[in-house]
């Protein structure tokens, strides 16, 4: 009788533990995103830099989107890296980030200055952040190739997304 009491015990510990409040957390109120539309140019050594402030935390993930089209009034969300395959030859749009900022670039195999406007003038992303705690509780469950889900799970609407220079 002793043993089921006990176990009863554990159970019921195991159980209002895994259910504490400090276990939630709102993801809506710490997973971030904003929209930046930028111009790629010899100029700006086809990048664009986003300065983060205040830096995000070292386990936070960061995804970036590309708006690759517009159908029916939605826009079409594609993640980066993404290629596109060109007369000319293949075109990436890439970013790296650090704590404090994120780069958004061109590559390709080929001379950038060769690249019609369509490719490169006033090309809109999406960056979202999301914290490191939400990342690693969600990733299994979330498709991070598409935006849409994303946002979905992180419970992210459009009103919050904010627009940067």
């Amino acid at each position: 009788m002793k043993k089921i009491i006990l176990l009863l015990a554990i159970t019921a510990s195991f159980l209002f533990h895994s259910c504490s409040p400090k276990e939630e957390i709102h993801a809506d109120l710490l997973a971030e995103v904003f929209q930046v539309t930028t111009s790629f140019t010899a100029a700006n050594n086809y990048s664009k830099l986003i300065t983060l402030n205040p830096p995000i935390y070292n386990s936070d993930m960061v995804l970036v989107y590309r708006s690759f089209d517009v159908i029916n009034g939605q826009r079409v969300w594609r993640q980066l890296p993404q290629a596109v395959y060109l007369i000319q030859g293949e075109l990436d749009y890439n970013f790296d980030f650090t704590r404090n900022d994120i780069n958004l670039f061109l590559e390709s195999d080929f001379d950038l200055a060769t690249l019609g406007a369509t490719w490169s003038q006033n090309q809109v992303f999406r960056v979202v952040i999301i914290p490191g705690y939400l990342s690693n509780k969600n990733k299994k469950a979330v498709d991070f190739n598409d935006y849409n889900a994303v946002v979905k799970a992180f419970n992210i609407k459009d009103s919050q997304v904010k627009t940067i220079q």
